[in-house]
């Protein structure tokens, strides 16, 4: 896709908190949103143009949907969702970012890791695939304790844990089978790496230009989700130029255009060599990427925006230390209300956004906290005591 006239017409199929922000990003540009997904209220309906409710995972239903209003490109923002179906709209000419094959591919942990590993040769964590506790009993043990037990297909870390034992794998199996999304019984087991960092290197794919990188970006991860991050993160020349090959790699070889979210373990070898390991990825912006909001000229929405639509990205940069942290419900309600707001933003250069979820239950993300500081050690202090003010009640 090539730049052209405005406005232009987005269907964002899932509408949580980063759809708002793109939808939010896309409105500026003066596009029409439309925001679907399974529930009304959703955090980006709150702000598009239109909204439609649909059962997610139904092929003929999210068709349909698209089929009736007729978008200029269809923007996939949650993985759960029948990925078929945008395979079919994309041959019937619909623009589907980046690409369908790109979305369902990425979807399955077992065939974006097959994808880098088998195919690109990337450093990944060894791992094995399993359909049983009793097969995944078998295949954890070759990799060493203690391991990481996921289904292959999920979201916000659902099903992942840590496996100290043998004694542990019935346990991981029922907890992955539980939050496996889809009807398939497959689990990936990885060996653990005992990392220094995580990090998410933001990957900016065009239509027709260079691929460009933001600065890296620190996060820690709890339950497998994301809780915390910081940028720009501490990288080693080399380090990150591994990071950056390997991201161009994979996001040349799915194509499309669009942010892609590479995420990579920093490890040490026994040798006492910095190694860079390929992770996961998410072909849209993504959720440590919040902080790009208070740490970049061009936020990471405002970047997938320019580089679908076609339109110039000049130059990326940081614009000094800036932080996220999460703003956790830790109780069960369906009517959601906030205290703390005050106190949260009498910091300067902190920033608060509440998504505007209907319900709450233990554990869900319910906003952000954002800081800048002179240096990291002060931006991540104050986008923490910020997040620690704000209670869900």
């Amino acid at each position: 896709m090539t730049s052209s006239s405005f406005p232009r017409t987005l269907m964002l199929l899932g509408s949580g908190e980063l759809g708002k922000e793109v939808a939010i990003a896309a409105q500026r540009l003066g596009c029409r949103v439309i925001a679907v997904d399974r529930y009304p209220g959703a955090p980006a309906m709150q702000v598009a143009d239109v909204a439609e409710v649909v059962a997610m995972g139904d092929p003929e239903a999210l068709k349909a949907v698209v089929r009736h209003h007729k978008p200029d490109v269809v923007i996939p923002e949650i993985e759960a969702l029948a990925v078929d179906a945008l395979a079919d709209l994309e041959a019937e000419g619909i623009t589907v970012i980046p690409t369908a094959r790109a979305t369902a591919v990425t979807m399955n942990r077992d065939r974006i890791r097959d994808l880098a590993a088998d195919e690109l040769g990337l450093r990944t964590a060894r791992f094995a695939y399993a359909s049983s506790a009793e097969e995944l009993a078998a295949a954890a043990a070759p990799l060493g304790w203690p391991v990481v037990v996921k289904p292959v297909m999920s979201s916000s870390g659902k099903g992942q844990s840590v496996v100290e034992g043998p004694e542990g794998i019935p346990a991981a199996w029922e907890a992955a089978m539980a939050g496996a999304r889809g009807s398939g019984e497959r689990v990936i087991v990885e060996e653990f790496l005992r990392f220094e960092q995580e990090i998410t290197l933001l990957t900016v794919k065009q239509w027709d230009g260079p691929t460009l990188f933001c600065p890296p970006i620190g996060h820690i991860q709890e339950r497998g989700d994301y809780q915390c991050s910081w940028q720009p993160a501490h990288l080693g020349w080399d380090e990150l130029a591994a990071a950056q090959s390997m991201a161009r790699q994979v996001t040349d070889n799915l194509g499309g255009a669009g942010i892609f979210g590479v995420e990579f373990f920093v490890c040490r070898t026994a040798a006492g060599e910095s190694e860079v390991v390929f992770s996961e990825l998410s072909p849209r912006p993504h959720d440590t990427g919040l902080v790009t909001l208070a740490g970049q000229n061009l936020s990471e929405f405002e970047l997938h925006l320019r580089a679908v639509l076609g339109l110039p990205i000049p130059e990326i940069r940081s614009t000094g230390a800036a932080a996220s942290r999460v703003i956790l419900a830790d109780r069960q309600s369906e009517t959601v209300q906030f205290s703390g707001l005050g106190t949260a933003l009498a910091e300067v250069d902190v920033q608060v956004l509440l998504f505007g979820k209907p319900d709450a239950r233990p554990h869900r993300r319910m906003g952000v906290a954002l800081a800048s500081g002179s240096n990291l050690e002060e931006a991540r202090s104050k986008a923490d005591q910020a997040a620690a003010a704000i209670q869900v009640i």
